[in-house]
């Protein structure tokens, strides 16, 4: 991998210890990180790796300040890599690599930089590659950290949760996800419970699939034969998903099932149609790994597609390096709008048909030419498969994707400059328009960010856009629920809450305005909506209408881990 003046590469274990070639040699790869002055830690300006481990008392001696050369580079081509497993200072290179290049993805996705989701707001997050003995990772708001787990496996051999780079871009993601969308880990319904763990999952296997030294050991003899050419009987759906994702699956650390828990078998091993009301998969986790399904076999389906269409113009089959970089860029193109998709998203009660039209419209700002891969075609197809429709019904060229907001909306009273990062500004438009926006005149309403983008598209040409989000909410108590103007919208009192039980609904919108200071999108979901009747309901029988945001993620993973029947849909 190439250095700009910007990046620079460090190694990283590819995927975790037991992901092997054929000589039985760890998989290792260069990643590109920003180029910074680091300090003992590694310590940069967002990540500070701190090796502390609670369980032993023990502060382990950091990787050296400044680093100007990777020490680890030559591991790459000759060397003992096993040594790297028991080597403290490159499992804290290892874990500052992987969460930096997955920032900056989301960066470069997104055109702007990221900020944590802390309360504070602090610039800087914490990184405990050694931070206690329990089969666990996770995210901690309140720590603002992220905390990775040892243990001894089944073999008896230690294992580091902070060694598999899917462990540590999913604590990553739960982290940035957090920072742009805080309100998700807020009670809502089973959709949005099971969105978090579920996108993270994408994420972190999208992130392996990028990887052209993963998909080579991936695809194995299954594919190749004895030959370096695949012949086209070879490459469909069934025969890739198996060789790549299930050997993944199997590879992707057996010992590290305690911190993963079984989502990715489970999600593969998932087969359409599948009903999304049954109790199976009300369960937060369970409901996750539809949605992970519904994109796997997505990225599979392009990457297939793609490879036949080149297959029907050659004999004698594909060479393996072009199998290989149809899989990257698949991965890439879908990892790129699966984070770009998240700015199209609104603000509150998500569901999986919000974050598919939000996916279909960010891919479709993405290529708008659509005939190399018909991603969007494919996209729509699975997840359909899975019982997930888009929110929107499109336009007749355009299926899923979000429409365009009202043209009748007042300009007048507003200031195109400021609307680019001032939240007052923003809401005097929001007022100005509260009727055409449908907005809750006796809602509290405020604009909780504003932030501009500067996007590159495939195309070269930057995009300009203004992503800001406000929210409504309206405290009743339950007797008010009962009243002609609450049954008029569908929303009824559950019959054993009482009257005076506090009852918070939530509302808000995405607005997205184009170069000009026009609204481009307006995604949201009304305080008093459709929704509303089914989310009281919801959080009423699980009880979780007074806790204000989510359980902590340390919770969470430990249920998953553990598999514990019929507990992991009542997880916040």
């Amino acid at each position: 991998m190439t250095e700009s003046p910007r990046t620079r590469t460090l190694t990283v274990i590819a995927q975790d210890p037991s992901f092997r070639d054929s000589n039985g040699r760890i998989v290792l790869e260069e990643v590109a990180v920003p180029a910074e002055r680091l300090w003992p830690g590694p310590m940069g300006h967002r990540v500070h790796v701190i090796d502390y481990d609670a369980t032993t008392d023990t502060l382990y001696k950091s990787a050296k300040a400044a680093i100007d050369v990777d020490p680890y580079a030559k591991y790459l081509v000759r060397g003992n890599v096993d040594r790297l497993i028991k080597d403290p200072q490159f499992h804290q290179q290892n874990v500052y690599a992987i969460v930096m290049e997955t920032l900056g993805r989301f960066e470069y996705a997104l055109g702007r930089r990221v900020p944590w989701g802390f309360a504070k707001g602090s610039h800087q997050i914490k990184v405990v590659p050694h931070a206690f003995e329990d089969a666990n990772a996770f995210y901690s708001r309140n720590d603002e950290a992220l905390l990775f787990g040892y243990f001894t496996g089944a073999s008896g051999v230690t294992v580091f949760s902070c060694l598999s780079r899917d462990v540590v871009v999913h604590e990553a993601t739960h982290a940035l996800l957090d920072g742009l969308r805080n309100r998700f880990l807020y009670p809502s319904s089973p959709d949005q419970a099971a969105f978090h763990e579920g996108f993270s999952d994408v994420v972190a296997l999208l992130s392996v699939f990028r990887l052209p030294r993963v998909l080579d050991v991936a695809l194995g003899t299954r594919i190749y034969g004895k030959s370096a050419r695949v012949q086209p009987q070879k490459l469909t759906h069934e025969n890739l998903r198996g060789s790549v994702l299930l050997k993944l699956a199997e590879q992707m650390g057996q010992e590290l099932a305690g911190v993963r828990g079984h989502a990715l078998r489970q999600s593969l091993q998932l087969k359409p149609p599948v009903d999304l009301e049954a109790k199976e998969f009300l369960q937060a986790h369970r409901r996750g790994e539809v949605f992970v399904a519904a994109m796997l076999n997505a990225f599979v389906g392009v990457w297939v597609s793609r490879l036949k269409e080149l297959a029907t113009h050659r004999s004698g089959g594909l060479d393996r390096d072009r199998v290989i970089e149809e899989g990257v860029e698949a991965a890439d193109r879908l990892l790129h709008a699966a984070i770009r998709a998240i700015d199209y998203c609104p603000p509150v009660d998500l569901t999986f048909g919000d974050y598919l039209s939000a996916l279909l419209t960010a891919d479709s700002f993405i290529s708008p030419d659509d005939h190399k891969y018909r991603f969007r075609q494919v996209l729509r197809h699975h997840f359909e498969e899975f019982s997930i429709t888009p929110e929107s019904e499109g336009t007749p060229i355009e299926p899923g994707i979000w429409r365009e907001a009202p043209r009748e909306l007042s300009y007048d009273a507003v200031h195109f400059d400021s609307m680019q990062y001032d939240t007052d500004e923003v809401f005097r438009f929001v007022w100005e328009n509260r009727h055409q926006l449908d907005l809750n005149d006796e809602a509290y309403t405020f604009v909780q960010s504003v932030v501009p983008c500067f996007r590159v598209d495939l195309d070269g040409f930057i995009v300009r856009e203004t992503v800001a989000e406000y929210v409504q909410i309206l405290h009743l108590k339950g007797s008010e629920l009962n009243t002609a103007k609450m049954k008029r919208v569908g929303i009824r009192k559950p019959a054993d809450m009482p009257g005076d039980e506090h009852v918070p609904l939530y509302g808000g919108g995405t607005l997205v305005f184009n170069e000009y200071g026009r609204l481009k999108f307006h995604i949201y979901n009304p305080v008093l909506g459709k929704r509303q009747a089914q989310r009281v309901n919801y959080l009423w029988r699980h009880g979780a209408l007074r806790r204000s945001s989510g359980e902590s993620f340390e919770q969470f993973h430990r249920a998953r881990s553990i598999d514990l029947p019929g507990q992991s849909g009542e997880q916040w």
